[in-house]
């Protein structure tokens, strides 16, 4: 299949149904809810999804089956630890020094708090007042309350 997607595979629950084998597995699900009666008497490969065989031919199919080497080669590789090695190998990688002190930026700060619309450009700092400013576009206007109800105790 992955050597050639366009090959054409039969379908196993109508013989007249010739699909590509990229599609191949969608057209089983498809076909599987039309042809429930046929669905009953077949049986699925544990190796290969796509091979669905005649019940009573299941264990022949199995022993046969072209797949089950690679399940056998991925289980040789297991257990002879190849991949367990690849997974813990340790990583080098180490963060970049970070140049940001927030309690410094925090002290250089003004004492004014933001409030959002409001800017303190223009102000010494012996003044207190709060020059308006409308950050938004013209298209875009700001809320006058909030969209909640502030219940104060």
């Amino acid at each position: 299949d992955i050597l050639d997607p366009d090959r054409l595979i039969q379908c196993p629950y109508n013989k007249h149904h010739r699909i590509r084998a990229c599609r191949f597995p969608y057209h089983l699900v498809k076909c599987r809810k039309n042809y429930p009666e046929v669905a009953k008497e077949l049986a699925t490969c544990p190796f290969n999804a796509r091979h669905l065989v005649p019940q009573a031919d299941l264990s022949d199919h199995i022993t046969k089956c072209n797949d089950k080497g690679f399940i056998e080669q991925d289980i040789v590789n297991q257990s002879s630890g190849f991949q367990r090695e690849q997974m813990n190998a340790v990583s080098t990688w180490q963060a970049p020094p970070c140049d940001e002190d927030w309690e410094t930026e925090l002290l250089e700060q003004s004492d004014s708090p933001f409030v959002w619309g409001m800017t303190n450009s223009g102000m010494n700092s012996s003044s207190s007042t709060f020059e308006q400013k409308n950050c938004l576009p013209s298209r875009v206007r700001a809320p006058e309350s909030f969209p909640y109800a502030v219940s104060w105790k």
